[in-house]
């Protein structure tokens, strides 16, 4: 924790009573701008400020091998770093947990609603595929980065063209196509982070509030039809949710799933 005593027992009683520093509800979000084509050089971008947190993410195509456990499937690689740039709580050198945490998070909510085709990225399978490359890049963290970066990664990889290939055989990123990725295009994964301090339970936090935060749980979710699915779920912290918090959690989580879902149904 890197917020003080002090500071730690004020947001602690205030979050009880159902308030916060900057006038929310505990389950409410800070105001979501979505924008597209930020980067001229990837094949789909996009740029998400959930209140003054603010994340790109860029999809790029290349052709590799396959992985050997999956010959007849594309591939998917999600990578991100925490520079000084976007907290002076980061420092160059080898990634820390947050670090390696944030990518993983970002690659688990995308992999396990199965949301791109891989079978539909391969040119020849067990020899060449093509490799979706999701790259995220936090500008500024206030907190609740995890799901403004999956909400970043969907909208770039929604808008992404296939890039064109040379008689060589490589690609040609000079000739964009009008091929989209291949996605279910009936499923948009999400992510929605629970936060719990004291007793009381509250969604995308500032950043000293994530840091007050005793436990939290990001969850990966779809919605099919009427009804939420959870694709993926991990909880960071020893403090327990109570029986009741997880019966409350199952509906909140589906409210703000719908919630962002209509952000981003906005710009597509």
């Amino acid at each position: 924790m890197d917020i003080s005593k002090n500071t730690f027992e004020a947001m602690k009683t205030l979050v009880e009573q159902g308030k916060r520093f900057d006038g929310r509800a505990l389950t409410e979000y800070r105001a979501v701008e979505i924008s597209y084509d930020v980067s001229k050089a990837a094949e789909g971008s996009a740029r998400v400020r959930m209140g003054k947190t603010e994340v790109i993410a860029g999809v790029k195509l290349t052709l590799d091998k396959p992985y050997p456990d999956s010959p007849e499937k594309g591939n998917l690689l999600v990578s991100g770093d925490l520079l000084p740039l976007a907290s002076p709580r980061y420092e160059v050198g080898p990634p820390k947990f947050d670090a390696i945490e944030l990518p993983r998070l970002v690659d688990r909510v995308i992999r396990e609603s199965h949301v791109i085709e891989l079978d539909k990225l391969v040119v020849k399978a067990g020899e060449k595929v093509w490799t979706v490359i999701i790259d995220v890049y936090p500008l500024n963290d206030d907190g609740n980065l995890v799901d403004a970066a999956v909400l970043a990664a969907i909208a770039a990889l929604k808008q992404a063209k296939m890039p064109g290939v040379t008689e060589a055989g490589f690609p040609d990123y000079k000739h964009r196509t009008k091929q989209a990725v291949p996605l279910a295009k009936e499923l948009v994964p999400l992510s929605v982070t629970l936060f719990k301090l004291g007793n009381a339970l509250f969604i995308d936090p500032t950043r000293e509030e994530a840091e007050a935060a005793e436990v939290k749980c990001n969850f990966g979710l779809t919605k099919q039809g009427k009804k939420h699915m959870i694709h993926s779920a991990q909880k960071t912290g020893a403090k327990p949710f109570t029986q009741k918090e997880l019966e409350t959690a199952a509906i909140l989580i589906g409210e703000k799933y719908d919630e962002l879902y209509d952000k981003l149904k906005k710009v597509l």
